[in-house]
This record gives C-alpha cells, structure tokens and sequence, in this order.
C-alpha cells in the first residue's frame, strides 16, 4: 500500500537516531571566544596597570637610580622619597587641607543635589522644566570662562577677609579653605544624576504615603532615601574624585602654603624643568591612596548605582 501522507522524494531520510546533532548555545561563550575575551582583558588591564607599577617602583627608587635601569623592582629600595615629599612639599599640611575640602564638598553635593534632585523628580512646579535644563546647561560652559566671576565673587564675599557689608575693602575669602570649597559646593551633574535616579522611581510608594497622612519630608527621608544608597555612593565618588583632582582653581585664588591642596604641592617638584621623579612619584602614591580608599569604601554601591542605570535605560 502506498504512503499517501508523505510523498516520495527519491532519498531516504536518515534515521532520528543517526541524525548529526546541533549544538546549541544557551547564551555562553564557547572556548574560543571566553579565551579571546581573557586575553583582551589581561591585555587592558596590563595597560592600565603598569604605569602605576612604575610609579610605585620610582617612588621606592633612590633619586640617582631613577632612570639606571628599566626594573620594576628596584635593587636598593628606600623610603628617602616618601620622606622628601612628606618634608619639602609640606605634604601633611596639604592632605589635610585637601581632605577638609572634600569632606565638606562630598557632604554638601551628597545634601543639597538629592534633595534638588527629587525636588525636581517628585515634585514638580511651574517652569522647573526649564529650571532644571538651565541648570544642566551650565555644565556645558568651560571651566576657564567661569574663572573671573568666580574670583571676583569670591574675593567679594561681605563681612569676610576685612570686607565691609558690601564686599569691598578686603580679600573676602581668598586663599581660605572656604574660598576652595565654595565653587564644587554643588556640582550640576550630581544634581542631573539625583533627578534622573528619582525619576525611575515609583510614585505609588509616595501616593500610598500621602493618603497615609505622610509629609513630603517623611516620604523622602523614610521612602526614598534608604532606596537611593546607589545614588549617594555615586555622589560621593564624582564629587571626592572632582575636587580632589582639582588644580586650576586652587592655583588661581591661593597664594600661600598653609591653604595649598594636594596637587599645589605635588607642583613643587616641577619648578624650572628640573623634575624630581622620585619623591614626585612618592607624593603621587600618597595622593593617590585616598581616592582608592574612597571608591573601595564605595565600590559596592557604586557599581549597583552604575548597574540600575543600564537596566532602567
């Protein structure tokens, strides 16, 4: 009897069991590719790191084997550099002022930006649209053109550094800590990150609060401030990292070694083209350790800062 359900075709299929199977990717990588994927990162991170490698090899290097020989390891290790650095450039003094600074510009963006932030997310008002990209427009401005405002506003400051209530007759806050944290006191971009991040969130918690009997403040402080963690490491880093680095501003309104920060005093070692490798390569290490400090104390929340960014688009 003939099969009428399959025509005939003139080869015979092979049988299911001697079918060659397909292999079928479940989303992996295969060998080839996990191995081109470790060599690429083992290459970048080989870029990455062994400039710091040379850096902390000539920081432990004495000044007339700087340049001898091309090891990592050097053959007469010495702390004579960390020594000239801590001595000759006044570094301690320079930590210091540094970290005050900071510590009052992380604190300052990680206040004033959130609560701007979901001011501008949660509860918005009339022309806070254009508020907001006003504000974020001034990002935009180079930093070189807002330097004579800034000086002129600073040394203008009433009733400080011999100022009358106008802001004339004296230095206002000229080469003063206050004078170098007032410009990174808030920071624009913290202020864009905190509305964009409050943005992605849930109003109902904020509605369900409200019938509740919540205030804004309440809802904000008890609600939306323990979920934004994420955010405040986010801050923290970009605000530390900014001011830290900072070297143009400090350059332009100090004028004397008890308000220099780090990167002033690190300078030092560069006067007249005659470069001292060695202890500017021990002060970059001691500079150096606070930023890592910092992103490892935050390194958890800041990837899942970076992380909730990517998956809310």
């Amino acid at each position: 009897m003939t099969n009428t359900l399959s025509p005939p075709t003139g080869r015979e299929a092979p049988p299911a069991a001697t079918r060659p199977r397909r292999r079928r990717r479940r989303g992996g990588l295969d060998g080839h590719d996990r191995l081109t994927r470790a060599v690429l990162l083992l290459g970048t991170c080989l870029l990455v790191m062994v400039p710091f490698a040379w850096m902390i090899s000539l920081a432990f290097t004495p000044p007339e084997q700087a340049f001898g020989s091309v090891a990592l390891v050097p053959e007469d290790p010495t702390l004579e550099n960390f020594s000239t650095a801590l001595l000759d450039a006044d570094l301690l003094r320079a930590l210091a002022n540094s970290a005050i600074v900071a510590a009052v510009v992380v604190l300052g963006n990680c206040v004033i930006a959130i609560l701007a932030g979901y001011a501008f997310a949660m509860l918005p008002f009339r022309g806070s649209t254009a508020v907001f990209f006003s504000l974020v427009a001034t990002t935009a401005i180079p930093v070189s053109v807002t330097l004579i405002p800034l000086f002129l506003m600073t040394r203008g400051v009433p009733l400080a550094g011999g100022n009358d209530i106008l802001g004339q007759g004296g230095s206002g806050l000229l080469d003063t800590l206050a004078g170098l944290t007032l410009p990174h006191l808030v920071m624009p971009m913290n202020i864009f990150l905190a509305r964009q991040y409050f943005s992605g969130s849930s109003r109902d918690l904020a509605e369900a609060a409200r019938i509740d009997g919540a205030g804004e403040w309440r809802i904000f402080s008890r609600i939306y401030l323990p979920l934004a963690k994420p955010l405040v490491a986010v801050i923290a880093i970009f605000s530390f990292t900014g001011v830290w680095d900072d070297f143009l501003w400090p350059l332009v309104i100090t004028s004397s070694p008890e308000s220099q920060t780090v990167q002033l005093a690190l300078a030092r070692f560069l006067v007249d083209g005659n470069v001292q490798y060695g202890p500017l390569m021990a002060g970059v290490v001691l500079v150096t350790l606070p930023v890592i400090a910092v992103f490892l104390f935050n390194q958890r929340g800041f990837i899942s800062g970076l992380t909730d960014g990517s998956v809310k688009g």
